[in-house]
């Protein structure tokens, strides 16, 4: 067998082969790394962006705890221009104890409305949540504070929620179902200050 006339044959099969496929097998590469570059900047997008999102939050709480004048709208801006963002929601959290550190409970219910409309994080629910039900019942609204409560389900919780309930059923004047939270608390493992809450209510 004659090797070179062999070889001849493979060199013309794969350039009939070319020609019928060349431009698919071109395309496919351009497309293969055009697709690898773009998901690698894609990937370098986000990276920068979170990285923005991270120090401008970082600011936003900076600004907060320094009492600067302008923090409130600062952070509101920040909360707005990245709704999005898990930062966002742990912005929005800060401003609401500035807020109610203010006595603007309205500003601080509307705040953490938001909070609970824009995350899905049960942590950060319940913190909401129980501190909603605060503001709440600081403004009389008391079973609608309650019914905030029940919003927070996560077993861990429970011994907080029902002190905190017993706090609310306390304001409210109910001091039996007071008690009775109160003791569904302790049987949970709640807070030390629990056994000085049922005393006073024993006097």
């Amino acid at each position: 067998m004659d090797v070179n006339t062999t070889e001849d044959q493979q060199i013309e099969s794969i350039k009939a082969w070319m020609k019928e496929n060349g431009k698919a097998v071109v395309l496919g590469a351009v497309l293969g790394l055009g697709g690898l570059y773009g998901w690698r900047y894609y990937q370098s997008e986000v990276q920068t962006a979170k990285e923005q999102a991270s120090e401008a939050y970082s600011q936003a709480v900076q600004a907060l705890a320094s009492g600067n004048d302008e923090a409130i709208s600062q952070t509101q801006s920040f909360i707005q221009s990245h709704e999005s963002s898990h930062y966002a929601v742990l912005a929005a959290l800060q401003l609401t104890k500035v807020q109610i550190e203010k006595g603007d409970l309205d500003a601080a219910a509307e705040q953490l409305n938001w909070v609970t409309s824009h995350t899905e994080d049960s942590a950060l629910l319940a913190v909401a949540h129980t501190r909603l039900a605060r503001v709440l019942a600081a403004q009389q609204s008391f079973d609608t504070a309650l019914s905030e409560l029940d919003k927070v389900t996560a077993e861990s919780w429970q011994g907080k929620i029902a002190e905190l309930r017993g706090d609310i059923l306390l304001q409210k004047g109910d001091k039996s179902a007071a008690r009775n939270a109160y003791l569904d608390a302790k049987d949970q493992g709640a807070s030390p200050a629990l056994q000085i809450k049922l005393d006073d209510l024993a006097q």
